[in-house]
């Protein structure tokens, strides 16, 4: 995990392993910044959805006992909203480096889309 300090507060930037092993743990709550679409085409299993163009911090739930973790599609949105969620009052905060591209690319388990019906479909990890 990289770590940077934002006005007295820590911005976390977690690897797909990290938020993997968190999420698995049930350690964090996740939230995918991006739009339903692209949400609805895959996601990460357990991730809420909040899109960045409604975000409000002061919707987010408390922190107490699970750390919130935000992703998107390369990480750029979601490190935006945890820069607005500090500015929010929030410490620490995280968010995925290379979202959900990164995700894909480490191999990991997620729902998409199959293509020839439309329907969703379990995406395993890969080996």
């Amino acid at each position: 995990m990289k770590t940077e300090t934002v006005d007295g507060s820590t911005l976390e930037t977690w690897s797909a392993d990290e938020v993997a092993k968190a999420l698995e743990a049930n350690e964090i709550v996740l939230i995918d910044v991006r739009t339903p679409q692209e949400y609805m085409f895959e996601h990460i299993p357990g991730a809420l959805l909040m899109p960045m163009a409604f975000f409000d911090a002061a919707k987010l739930p408390t922190q107490d006992g699970k750390r919130i973790v935000f992703h998107c599609g390369s990480g750029a949105r979601s490190e935006k909203v945890a820069r607005n969620a500090i500015s929010a009052g929030m410490d620490p905060i995280a968010h995925l480096d290379g979202g959900f591209g990164a995700w894909k690319a480490a191999g990991k388990a997620h729902m998409g889309t199959d293509m020839g019906t439309g329907a969703p479909k379990s995406v395993p990890a890969k080996s």
